[in-house]
């Protein structure tokens, strides 16, 4: 079988303009994403969601099928991610969502399909 000749010949990295992102976006927009990429953070994140008052380091190590230092380790991630906030009450420690969460979780899906692009 003979392979077709395409009829327009293209130079690698010339066939279309890519639209200009902001580096610190797509860098911002990554780190939220690489936090919740992991089902046991997007569990934690969603149980705090639903959540009326702050849940307990003790409450996560119950539910979740893990030793407590994995939790910490999963909620390290969350904390860096500046996704929740904690406070200490004696020996146990307490998590909520950090104010502006939703806002900031809507805003940067929506600006994943909000880009722009230049038609071809």
């Amino acid at each position: 079988m003979a392979l077709k000749e395409l009829a327009v010949h293209r130079e690698r990295g010339t066939c279309c303009e890519l639209p200009a992102i902001d580096s610190e976006w797509a860098e911002q927009t990554a780190s939220l994403m690489k936090a919740l990429a992991d089902p046991t953070r997007l569990t934690m994140v969603a149980t705090l969601w639903k959540a009326a008052q702050p849940v307990c380091v003790c409450d996560f190590t119950e539910c979740l099928p893990m030793e407590q230092p994995t939790v910490s380790h999963h909620l390290r991630w969350l904390r860096e991610a500046e996704l929740v906030r904690c406070e200490r009450r004696g020996t146990w420690v307490y998590y909520r969502l950090a104010p502006g969460v939703h806002a900031r979780l809507r805003r940067a899906v929506n600006s994943l399909f909000s880009l722009k692009t230049k038609a071809a």
